[in-house]
């Protein structure tokens, strides 16, 4: 008897190593998005993960969390949980469907992340394409300064004038749209919380529509409400890029401090309607690009 229970020890001690957390998941609520991200993440990632749901809790300690825990690593799932995540410094945090990860303040060297936005110079080949020389964009410097500074080198090397207004009050972005009329032709929708909300839908679609200059957005989902064309990214794809950079910062990889990656997968989506009233061609683009 006693050399069994040694045995049956001896064996619960040698799994449990194995059974040691890896990856914490911090989801910032349930949905589509996060769903498939993380799918994305699991098909890549095969150790253990735990995983917390933000939305089922009032607060959560997460420094706390990580220290009774002791993951390997943290992955982030939207803004909440990133804005959690930057308070933990004990383990690499991966950040991804999250827009905070690329504002202008600089990340902590132990954050990294998968963009939600493609890479700029994504758009200006769509830009280019549809023989855009002059391209309007609003957006809030504390939001997306650092994706403004790359789009305004790669439409430099693009040969395209991107026509950028600052904005910093919501209240302020349909009197700053109304400024592009007469000077440029397409206007493009960043995913910036500030320059573009609900109530300011109508007026970039509006003034599409009265001054006949597309819009060009970041999801299909605004194709409906008037948008001429869009890049998307494939969210599944986004976790894989996520589970490959986890599994390097696991083996021991060193990246740079604050590394961003860009979405590899990507699809230009068109509203033909829309295209022919405003008599465009949206060129059918294959990514990646040279």
């Amino acid at each position: 008897m006693w050399t069994l229970f040694i045995a049956i020890a001896f064996i619960i001690l040698s799994v449990a190593p194995a059974l040691a957390v890896e990856v914490l998941i911090v989801q910032s609520g349930n949905g589509a998005a996060y769903a498939e991200a993380i799918r994305g993440f699991r098909e890549v990632f095969g150790g253990a993960t735990q995983t917390i749901l933000l939305s089922d809790y009032a607060d959560v300690d997460l420094v706390r969390i990580v220290k009774e825990e002791q993951p390997r690593l943290v992955l982030a799932v939207g803004d909440p949980a990133l804005s959690r995540a930057k308070k933990v410094r004990q383990v690499p945090v991966i950040s991804l469907m999250a827009l905070g990860q690329g504002l202008p303040r600089p990340a902590a060297g132990n954050i990294h992340g998968v963009s939600v936005a493609p890479a700029p110079v994504r758009y200006m080949q769509l830009f280019s394409g549809m023989g855009a020389k002059k391209v309007g964009v609003v957006y809030d410097p504390s939001r997306t300064g650092n994706y403004l500074k790359r789009a305004l080198a790669a439409a430099d090397n693009a040969g395209i004038k991107l026509v950028a207004r600052e904005v910093k009050d919501p209240r302020t972005v349909v009197a700053t749209i109304d400024q592009f009329k007469g000077v440029v032709d397409a206007v493009w929708m960043v995913p910036d919380t500030t320059a573009v909300t609900t109530a300011s839908l109508e007026a970039y679609f509006g003034f599409s529509a009265r001054n006949k200059v597309p819009v060009i957005a970041f999801s299909e989902l605004y194709l409906p409400k008037g948008a001429a064309a869009s890049i998307d990214v494939d969210r599944v794809d986004m976790g894989r890029q996520a589970g490959e950079l986890a599994t390097s910062l696991l083996k021991g990889g060193a990246p740079a401090p604050g590394m961003l990656l860009d979405p590899r997968k990507l699809a230009v989506n068109s509203n033909t309607n829309i295209a022919q009233k405003l008599g465009l061609k949206i060129p059918e683009l294959i990514f990646p690009l040279k």
